[in-house]
C-alpha cells in the first residue's frame, strides 16, 4: 500500500475512473469509460498512455489510450498494464473489438473494475484477453465502477431505465403553492445545475398537472448540453398542444390510457398507450433509454415511490417559507452525499 491508503492498482484504477467521468451526457448507450497503460513495477510504474470514450461512436477508451501513447514509448506495450473501468469489449459494434487491440498490441496485464453486463460481451473480453496469454485481474474498486455506470447496470440487469427523481422544497416543506401553482423555490444556481443534469441523462418526465401548470420547456437551455427526450405522463390526455411541451423541438413521449385513434399529429411527438408506471419503463427500456430524470410534481413523484421505480432522489432544500401549499414527498433512501449549492442545500439518496 502507498501513503494514500491505496494500493498501485487502485490508484491508477481511481484515474481511470476520473478519466471516465469526462464522457458524461456524451456516450449513451455506452458506457463511461477511463482506461490508463503504465509501464514499470511497484515505485517504478509510471503512465504512457491515457484516453475515455468521448463521444456515442466515436472510438472506445482503450483505443484513445494506446493511441496517446508516444511513438518512442509504443515498444513498452508488451510490458505495459492496462487500467480500464469496464471489460474491453469483444464484439463488432460501431468500432472493433477493443480486446482485439490489446491482444494485437501484446499488452501484459489488463486490470478492470467490472464484468460488462451487456450479453454482447459478458465475459467474452476477458476470455479472449485470457486465451492470448494476458494476464487478467477484475474486481478492482468494483463498488466505484459501478456507481460511475450505475444506468449502464440498471438497464441490463433490471430491464428497465435508470430513474432519478428531483424535486425542491422549502424549509418548512412545500414543493408547491397552494393547488399546485409554481413557486420559486430553489436558487438560480440550483436551477442551472439541474439544467446540467437534464443533458446527462436520456430523459425527462413530468405529470399532466406540471405540464400544464408550469409550462416548462425541459430543456438544457441553461447549460451547453444535448436535450433530453421529454415523457410526459397524460393519462386522459388532457393537455392542449399549445404547450411548450409539444412545441416539436426535441422528440417527445406522451404515455397514456385513453382508447381512441383521435391523436394529434405533432412534428416529433409519439403518443403511446401505457397502463401503469410499469408500462412506460418497460416501453422506455425496449427504446433504449437508460436513464430518466422525473421533475414531475408530488403526485408523480410518491407514484414513483409507492411503485418502487427509483434508484436515486436529489432534493434542494431552501431557506424560504411557505405557510401552506402542496407537501413535498417524504424521502426515502441513504444519504449519499450533501453539499451547499448557492443558498440551497442539496442532499442525494440512493435507493438501499
Amino acid at each position: 500500500m502507498n501513503v494514500s491508503g491505496l494500493s498501485v492498482d487502485e490508484r491508477f484504477m481511481r484515474r481511470a475512473l476520473e478519466l471516465a467521468t469526462l464522457g458524461r451526457g456524451h456516450v449513451s448507450p455506452n458506457p463511461m469509460v477511463g482506461c490508463v497503460i503504465t509501464h514499470g513495477s511497484g515505485s517504478q510504474e509510471r503512465i504512457i498512455g491515457e484516453g475515455w470514450h468521448k463521444r456515442y461512436g466515436d472510438w472506445h477508451a482503450e483505443v484513445n489510450a494506446v493511441n496517446s501513447v508516444l511513438p518512442e514509448h509504443q515498444q513498452l506495450l508488451s510490458e505495459a498494464t492496462v487500467y480500464v473501468t469496464l471489460e474491453p469489449c469483444s464484439h463488432w459494434g460501431k468500432t472493433p473489438p477493443c480486446a482485439d487491440l490489446l491482444i494485437e498490441r501484446h499488452v501484459k496485464r489488463v486490470v478492470c473494475c467490472n464484468d460488462d453486463p451487456n450479453p454482447l460481451v459478458s465475459g467474452q473480453g476477458f476470455a479472449k484477453l485470457r486465451a492470448a496469454g494476458i494476464q487478467v485481474e477484475t474486481g478492482v474498486l468494483a463498488e466505484q465502477g459501478r456507481l460511475l455506470n450505475a444506468r449502464f447496470f440498471t438497464f441490463f440487469e433490471q430491464k428497465r431505465p435508470y430513474i432519478l427523481l428531483k424535486w425542491a422544497e422549502t424549509a418548512d416543506g412545500f414543493i408547491a403553492g397552494a393547488g399546485g401553482q409554481p413557486v420559486k423555490i430553489s436558487g438560480d444556481l440550483a436551477h442551472r445545475l439541474v439544467h446540467r443534469w437534464r443533458g446527462e441523462e436520456d430523459a425527462i418526465l413530468v405529470g399532466a398537472n406540471t405540464a400544464r401548470l408550469d409550462n416548462p420547456r425541459l430543456n438544457t437551455r441553461l447549460w451547453e448540453g444535448k436535450d433530453p427526450t421529454r415523457v410526459v405522463l397524460d393519462r386522459n390526455l388532457t393537455l392542449t398542444t399549445d404547450l411548450h411541451l409539444f412545441d416539436g423541438s426535441q422528440p417527445t413521449l406522451v404515455y397514456h390510457a385513453s382508447q381512441t385513434d383521435a391523436l394529434p399529429d405533432l412534428p416529433n411527438v409519439q403518443y403511446v398507450v401505457a397502463e401503469s408506471l410499469y408500462q412506460v419503463m418497460s416501453d422506455l427500456y425496449q427504446r433504449k433509454v437508460q436513464s430518466v430524470l422525473v421533475e414531475g410534481g408530488a403526485v408523480v413523484l410518491n407514484a414513483f415511490m409507492e411503485a418502487g421505480l427509483w434508484d436515486e432522489m436529489r432534493v434542494f432544500r431552501s431557506r424560504t417559507m411557505l405557510g401552506n401549499g402542496v407537501k413535498a414527498p417524504t424521502v426515502r433512501g441513504i444519504i449519499h452525499s450533501r453539499e451547499k449549492v448557492g443558498d440551497d442545500e442539496l442532499t442525494s439518496y440512493m435507493k438501499p
